[in-house]
């Protein structure tokens, strides 16, 4: 087995019902489904320690891919295989790539903002709500960029409507998660919903996987992203 439980590096449990849980790191006591097969449990916050990093890393980037603009992100010593990190990144590195194609935004704050929200989704959500965190951040790029509230009309049609399409592609490749995988799908679905809505092309490279070595539950030749020797 590859890394998993960031303490012991063993399996992953998920529960059925939430159990009151003591983070390994930080101590900090709540409930959570997820442990590790030895009983480690790490709160989001410390599983994402670090993660601060990527306003800065973004700020300095010109890229206008945002899957290089991941890549780089998932490089840091802050990203694991898998976790909530990427319910930031996602979105993250979508304003940053439209940013510099030319779409209007203070990437600054809207960063900031990003980061906020994207942490507020807790690892898990993918499989415990039926909403994957990446595709949700992508709706969060989109509703940042368009100013949505509660009470907006089209911005609240197009940030509902981004998350929709991001978690079809995710649902239709299906099961068993994987953040990079989920991440991708998202940020592509992503690019071309940008273009067709807003006017702004950013760049858009094939995509090979190189971490199926470093995931547990790989899909294989089902990914859209396999290279073609797995």
């Amino acid at each position: 087995m590859k890394e998993e439980c960031v303490i012991c590096k063993k399996p992953l449990v998920y529960l059925e019902a939430d159990e009151l849980m003591e983070c390994a790191i930080c101590h900090k006591r709540e409930a959570s489904k997820t442990r590790c097969r030895e009983g480690h449990y790490v709160c989001n916050d410390c599983h994402t320690e670090g993660l601060d990093r990527i306003i800065g890393l973004c700020l300095e980037e010109k890229a206008k891919d945002p899957v290089y603009l991941i890549e780089k992100m998932m490089s840091q010593p802050f990203c694991h295989m898998h976790g909530p990190e990427h319910h930031v990144m996602v979105g993250a590195a979508l304003l940053t790539a439209y940013k510099n194609a030319g779409g209007e935004v203070d990437l600054n704050p809207a960063l900031t903002e990003m980061m906020g929200r994207g942490k507020s989704i807790p690892g898990g959500a993918c499989g415990f709500w039926g909403a994957c965190g990446a595709a949700i951040s992508a709706g969060m790029f989109v509703s940042i960029l368009s100013k949505s509230t509660p009470l907006s009309v089209e911005p609240f049609r197009l940030s509902n409507l981004m998350t929709s399409k991001a978690l079809e592609a995710i649902g239709n490749t299906g099961g068993p998660r994987c953040c990079k995988r989920d991440s991708y799908l998202s940020i592509l679905a992503a690019i071309d919903f940008v273009e067709a809505h807003f006017g702004v092309s950013m760049e858009k490279a094939g995509i090979v996987c190189s971490r199926a070595g470093q995931n547990n539950q790989c899909i294989g030749k089902r990914c859209p992203f396999v290279a073609a020797d797995h």
